[in-house]
């Protein structure tokens, strides 16, 4: 067995597509966010030359891995990443193994080098949390594939602690930076899109006019639309908002006059709307559009809607939301 120095490698980005997090690295089984079934997505087939198996090398599941990793729609820092993770794998064991050989000791063996190898130089929870991902992505890609009878990674757990907890506005600061809001009329329909709708702010910057369905002014309605490149068609989804937001996006249009996009700006300068609501409502704490949909999901915790029916608000796939639930299960019912 070979074994190569660690790499430093780039953090990724910790998305709605992060498995499952547990305690140890062996337990019980952790499950992988899976995107769409490919035959619903836009892009072409794979084309291999030679078929993998299970007695092809390392070395050669780079290239196949990459394009399955685009098809499932990973993130291009996500798919840097895990092709890094797997070139310091491949120095490990060999790049020439056959991934049919390759054992569950292995695994471990590699991730206990990364951990304790260098005298001094402890990598990041988060970083290691990454790598245990991405060797559950990559061989159970390969077991889906059926290149190998047997997933060695299955018992793998992650251990990563819980991120703290944010500080939520209490209900009198809400209503001053609604009055704040109020006088401006794109930071109003901001705000109640995030504080009520629950949206982010990447679906609140996409948001078009016709995803706006206020026919029912008792009842405004909007729907969330992913870009078909995303992989993420199978969670759009229409969410209610207030009656009190009919008048608001019909103010919004007629000053703006929108035609495509309804906010025709940055996330920046989304962020740059808010800020000087939060400012001019004189709240200390730090309040961002993340912080808008926090409370928004604890209240609907709060109101006893089911942690199901609100993920799915969120639009959060069921791994992501395992991690998500905690977070708000803590801030709406604190012990």
């Amino acid at each position: 067995m070979q074994q190569g120095t660690p790499e430093q490698s780039p953090e990724p980005i910790l998305t709605e597509d992060a498995t499952i997090l547990q305690n140890s690295f062996l337990g019980s089984p952790a499950v992988i966010a899976e995107s769409p079934d490919p035959a619903t997505t836009p892009f072409p087939p794979i084309v291999r030359l030679k078929p993998l198996t299970d007695q092809s090398s390392l070395a050669a599941c780079a290239l196949p891995y990459r394009q399955e990793l685009k098809l499932r729609g990973k993130s291009e820092h996500t798919i840097t990443c895990f092709l890094s993770d797997l070139k310091m794998f491949g120095e490990f064991v060999g790049q020439d193994t056959p991934v049919g050989r390759i054992t569950k000791e292995q695994l471990v063996d590699w991730l206990m080098m990364l951990k304790f190898g260098n005298k001094g130089t402890t990598p990041a929870p988060k970083t290691m949390a990454r790598r245990v991902t991405f060797l559950k992505n990559f061989f159970s890609w390969l077991a889906r594939e059926q290149v190998l009878r047997e997933d060695p990674s299955t018992a793998l757990v992650l251990e990563r602690p819980l991120p703290p907890l944010p500080e939520l506005l209490f209900a009198d600061e809400v209503e001053r930076l609604l009055k704040a809001a109020s006088e401006d009329i794109r930071c109003h329909c901001l705000v109640y899109l995030s504080l009520y709708g629950g949206l982010k702010k990447e679906e609140i910057v996409g948001l078009k006019v016709q995803h706006v369905d206020i026919s029912d002014p008792n009842a405004p309605l909007v729907t969330v639309h992913f870009p078909a490149a995303t992989g993420k068609q199978h969670r759009e989804r229409r969410l209610a908002l207030p009656a009190a937001f009919t008048d608001i996006f019909q103010h919004y249009l007629q000053k703006y006059h929108p035609t495509d996009r309804l906010f025709d700006c940055t996330d920046r300068n989304l962020n740059y709307i808010l800020s000087r609501a939060v400012k001019e409502a004189g709240i200390k704490k730090r309040v961002t559009l993340q912080l808008l949909r926090d409370t928004f999901a604890v209240e609907q915790l709060r109101a006893g809607v089911a942690p199901d029916a609100l993920r799915e608000k969120l639009g959060l796939s069921e791994e992501a939301w395992l991690e998500s639930r905690e977070k708000y299960r803590r801030l709406a019912f604190p012990k």
